[in-house]
């Protein structure tokens, strides 16, 4: 059973699609053991709470500095023992040592296809407003496992979403969310739950069902 913590600062949509479907079964040998949030007032508690999951806020405020701010939040995700933890709309920039702590098991949802409108300055709707101002007519969503650095570490699945004419940035959100991140975020987590994934450098491989891999 793959233990996962999930860590998301808002209102949760891709923390309810990946409830919603290791519920159901699509996503399988796993449970999510605790969900943790820097925002107290994050709807995101509120779903775990509804899903019968642990929710623990570790908020910046509540810490002299930023240092004891990360000292306390890896002590929040090393206490639920995972196996994974799942970045779902975490707005903090993970601490090194908490990247060494959990190496190739940390894994980030980013709404634009990565190297695209990534790293710093890049979350939220600044992402799609970048798209939009400059013109591009396709955007999408990635899943990378979490390194050092800001969105740089190996890509383990993408999808495009189509940029249409009159979108603005909450609609073209919505749309990225619905046709992209709420599909491959549990998928990721099934693969990986299925023993399917293996990063080599800066690379991930996918095992099929013949048992040969595939980039």
């Amino acid at each position: 059973m793959l233990r996962v913590v999930v860590c998301v600062s808002g209102g949760g949509t891709n923390l309810q699609a990946i409830l919603d479907k290791v519920a159901n079964g699509t996503v399988k040998n796993t449970e999510i053991v605790r969900v943790i949030s820097n925002n107290p007032n994050a709807y995101a508690l509120e779903r775990a709470a509804k899903a019968g999951v642990e929710g623990v806020c570790v908020s910046p405020k509540e810490f002299a500095d930023r240092e004891a701010f990360h000292e306390a939040l890896l002590a929040a995700v090393l206490e639920a023992q995972p196996d994974l933890v799942v970045l779902a709309g975490f707005l903090v920039a993970i601490p090194p040592r908490m990247v060494a702590a959990l190496p190739s098991r940390i894994i980030n949802i980013h709404p634009s296809l990565i190297p695209s409108f990534c790293g710093v300055g890049y979350y939220g709707l600044h992402v799609h407003e970048a798209v939009l101002s400059r013109g591009v007519k396709l955007t999408g969503a990635t899943v990378h496992f979490v390194d050092e650095d800001m969105d740089s570490g190996p890509i383990l699945l993408q999808k495009a979403v189509a940029v249409e004419e009159g979108d603005t940035p909450e609609i073209l959100q919505r749309r990225v969310m619905e046709q992209a991140e709420w599909e491959l975020l549990p998928r990721a987590i099934s693969l990986i739950a299925e023993g399917r994934v293996r990063v080599e450098g800066r690379k991930t491989y996918i095992m099929n069902s013949d048992e040969e891999m595939k980039g």
